[in-house]
C-alpha cells in the first residue's frame, strides 16, 4: 500500500509557476514509478509528466514539455512538478500517481495503482 499527499496548487496567473509536492508512504519509495497527472472539468485525466525510481528517466505529455519539470527526492520520498510559464490551459485538479514499479510508466492512468487527493491548479489569463 502506498498512500500519497499532494501539496502546492493554488490560483495564478498565467506567465506564473507553482511547485506541485507528493509526499508518499507506506513502501520504500525506491520501489516506485511515479507520475504526475490532471483532470480539467468535462475532460479525461491526462498524463502530465512521470519518472522512474531513479529520476534518470523522464517522461512528458507534449503539451507541458519545456514548461513543467518532475523530479523526485527518495531521502523525503517525496516527488515534484515544476510548472512554469503557466497557462489557462493547465487550469485541472493534479494528482500524483504510484505504481509500484521500478520503470517508466507513460500510457495512462490505467497503469497506476495508488493516487493522492488531488489539487486545485487554476491559471486565470
Amino acid at each position: 500500500q502506498v498512500h500519497l499527499v499532494e501539496s502546492g496548487g493554488g490560483l495564478v496567473q498565467a506567465g506564473d509557476s507553482l511547485r506541485l509536492s507528493c509526499v508518499a508512504s507506506g513502501r520504500p519509495f525506491r520501489s516506485v514509478a511515479m507520475g504526475w497527472f490532471r483532470q480539467a472539468p468535462g475532460k479525461e485525466r491526462e498524463i502530465v509528466a512521470a519518472i522512474n525510481w531513479s529520476g534518470v528517466d523522464r517522461y512528458y505529455a507534449d503539451s507541458v514539455k519545456g514548461r513543467f519539470t518532475i523530479s523526485r527526492d527518495n531521502a523525503k520520498n517525496t516527488v515534484y512538478l515544476q510548472m512554469n510559464s503557466l497557462k489557462s490551459e493547465d487550469t485541472a485538479v493534479y494528482y500524483c500517481a504510484a505504481k509500484v514499479d521500478y520503470g517508466l510508466r507513460t500510457r495512462g492512468p490505467h497503469e497506476y495503482d495508488y493516487w493522492g487527493q488531488g489539487t486545485q491548479v487554476t491559471v486565470s489569463s
